[in-house]
């Protein structure tokens, strides 16, 4: 550390060359000092100008402090920028170097600022604490005063970004990170900026397994810790967390089913036995409790119950049998389940691009591109087939087609079924327009082999038209994520609360080139095209949802899918409760009224919902509809047994296979 500080500072100003004469305490009464020479009276009128201009240096020290607060920052930051900025060459190391921030920890830079500068810090920190903890414990402490109680045990599973990864390696080349996160902390932030090549190396699986690449072992981390905050000060989980305690539940009765996200389902419980856990915590809940259990889950943890709910019961996987649901699960409640996919996941994956990435500024962009390009994000996303769990569901019977999609607005002159809109259309890379099963079929075709193989290996993206096939894709693994294409468990007592947030916009389509800049197979999103009433931004067409997931996602199973006897023959109760969003603007995360989709964790109503639920008085909750899911919904084309004949049904079913086997036939060729 006095290394640092003789760079940063130069050698004179190290605490060890301090004169020391200026450490003698101050003069107290009754102490003689032997510079007392030193002291002498003065005249008032010179005295008086002294008290003058203590005042005025009084009136200047706050300004002071902040302009010694932003150097010090400023300093700091640009050694990062300049590190952002960084080419391969080895830049970035010889700048660390340079600085002396190869060891540089928070102790070590509080160590070196001013004590002025840390105050200022501190201080701004409590502001920020203060109008982000803007109800913490209160949605908990009105519910008690209410006589709501702790009941049924409660197990949360997280979504895609929420869950921290920590390595648990020790080769060489991973020591320096045993037990630290490399995602979800600060420790990701620093191993990113300083040891880029290292830390895709550990964050991405292995290309042929799915699993660990050789000599990496990175493990989602566990307990209320692993999804309470991402990084410390940004909360997912907390204020769900503060809630529940505040009504009776602890470690006891409560826990938080983590997962390593990034490895497809199957990879879940074949490498860390994931579903086998699961299982065993739900019936040890019911065992000690006597009462059946409430599962929260949020994103894309929605899709990872919904498999789990299958492959509990089925035979050779959980063994539970058919009853094993509804004698264990009292409620599922369904935080912004992206149950039929995340449109934007289909881009992150082709190109490495969503709406975050094109709608930055031109410096931020460029930033973004030096230090992480869009191939390199592409090639990361790939390597993590948990995320392309996520693609649409659904094709064209959901999303529409050329002409037409159920969420258009009337009157409308853009479709939203054109999915991919390429306006060049001059070889195959450029296509012309594409609907969301084309551009699945287009995104196998310009992609690696092995994540095609690992893709239709784990995942199916269509539609089961005719009970008969829901019935036949209960037996197939790959299936159970999909809930237009397999059914509910036969649980008639277990009830199912989706809870939603409407009315931010949200991606839907998108407009797409040839990628200059690398070879003619490249693509990326057209971020010249942008309409002046904002329906198209920077390339990317919005629609409606919760800025995450689109609408349909979040709300058709909840508002239709799920009322149809093919897709739930044993009459489960479910309820849907729609959120507006309706931020508050002085609030860094929206506020007790935001519908966002990851910051609606913290939102008043959804805590409210969740203990009454948990407490007991979920059957108060009803359905509360605000956006047109239900006028979407009806537009959707897939249709319940008793609205189409048998013959509709089979040759339906039977269009739809032959477009899977047109694209697995497709994607084997490429």
């Amino acid at each position: 550390m006095s290394e640092l500080r003789r760079r940063i500072f130069g050698r004179s100003a190290t605490p060890d060359s301090t004169p020391a004469s200026s450490r003698e305490s101050s003069p107290a009464p009754g102490q003689e000092r032997k510079d007392a020479a030193e002291y002498k009276v003065v005249p008032r009128r010179t005295l008086d100008r002294l008290k003058s201009d203590v005042k005025t240096l009084k009136g200047t020290g706050g300004k002071k402090r902040r302009n010694a607060w932003i150097f010090a920052l400023g300093g700091v930051f640009g050694i990062f920028v300049a590190g952002f900025f960084a080419t391969s060459s080895g830049g970035l190391d010889q700048l660390v170097h340079f600085a002396g921030m190869q060891d540089m920890t928070l102790d070590s830079i509080l160590d070196i600022l001013p004590t002025g500068v840390i105050k200022d810090v501190q201080e701004l920190q409590t502001h920020e604490k203060e109008a982000v903890n803007y109800d913490s414990f209160s949605i908990g402490l009105a519910a008690r005063s209410e006589g709501i109680s702790a009941k049924f045990p409660v197990i949360m599973i997280p979504g895609v970004i929420s869950t921290g990864l920590e390595s648990w390696g020790t080769e060489e080349h991973s020591r320096q990170y045993f037990r630290k996160r490399l995602w979800g902390s600060w420790s990701m932030m620093r191993a990113m900026v300083l040891d880029k090549a290292s830390w895709k190396r550990h964050i991405m699986l292995d290309k042929a397994t799915g699993l660990d690449p050789p000599g990496i072992k990175l493990r989602a981390a566990q307990g209320f810790d692993a999804a309470d905050f991402f990084i410390t000060g940004y909360w997912i989980w907390n204020k769900i967390l503060e809630n529940l305690a505040t009504i009776g539940y602890d470690p006891t009765n409560a826990f938080t089913a983590a997962y390593d996200w990034r490895m497809s389902y199957q990879n879940y419980e074949i490498r860390d036995q994931y579903f086998t856990r699961l299982k065993n915590h739900i019936e040890l809940g019911k065992s000690i409790s006597g009462l059946k259990v409430v599962l929260l889950s949020h994103s894309m943890g929605s899709q990872v119950l919904y498999y789990f709910l299958h492959w509990v019961e089925a035979k050779g996987h959980g063994n539970g049998g058919p009853t094993w649901v509804n004698d264990h699960i009292e409620s599922w409640i369904n935080i912004s389940g992206c149950m039929l996919g995340a449109l934007k996941d289909l881009p992150a994956v082709l190109s490495g691009e969503m709406r975050d990435t094109v709608q930055l500024n031109a410096f931020a962009v460029y930033g973004l591109e030096k230090f992480l390009s869009r191939q390199e994000r592409a090639e990361i996303f790939r390597a993590m087939p948990g995320i392309s769990s996520m693609l649409p569901i659904g094709g064209e019977a959901v999303w529409g087609n050329h002409t037409w999609a159920p969420d258009d607005k009337p009157g409308a002159s853009f479709t939203y079924g054109n999915f991919l809109n390429f306006r060049e259309t001059n070889s195959s890379i450029s296509p012309g327009n594409l609907t969301v099963g084309e551009s699945l079929l287009y995104l196998y075709n310009h992609t690696e082999q092995w994540y095609v193989n690992e893709i239709l290996r784990s995942y199916s993206h269509g539609v089961a038209h005719s009970k008969k096939q829901v019935e036949e894709n209960q037996l197939v693994p790959q299936k159970w994520m999909n809930p237009l294409e397999t059914r509910l468990p036969l649980a008639p007592d277990m009830k199912i609360f989706c809870f939603y947030g409407v009315g931010k916009p949200t991606e839907r389509a998108y407009f797409y080139r040839e990628d200059e800049t690398m070879n003619r197979t490249a693509v990326m999103i057209d971020s010249t095209v942008t309409t002046p009433d904002g329906h198209v931004d920077h390339g990317v067409v919005m629609g409606e949802g919760d800025g995450t997931v689109n609408l349909l996602s979040s709300g058709y199973m909840c508002s239709r899918g799920w009322k149809m006897k093919r897709y739930n023959p044993a009459g489960v109760q479910v309820v849907a409760y729609e959120m507006p969003h309706e931020p508050d603007r002085f609030s860094p995360r929206g506020g007790p009224n935001t519908g966002d989709h990851v910051d609606i964790l913290g939102r008043s109503s959804l805590n409210d919902l969740i203990l009454r639920v948990a407490g007991g008085k979920g059957h108060t909750i009803t359905d509360t509809i605000y956006s047109d899911i239900l006028s979407y919904a009806a537009k959707v084309k897939i249709y319940d047994d008793d609205e189409e004949g048998e013959d509709q049904q089979e040759a339906e079913a039977n269009s739809q296979a032959e477009a899977e086997a047109e694209v697995g036939a497709a994607a084997q060729e490429a």
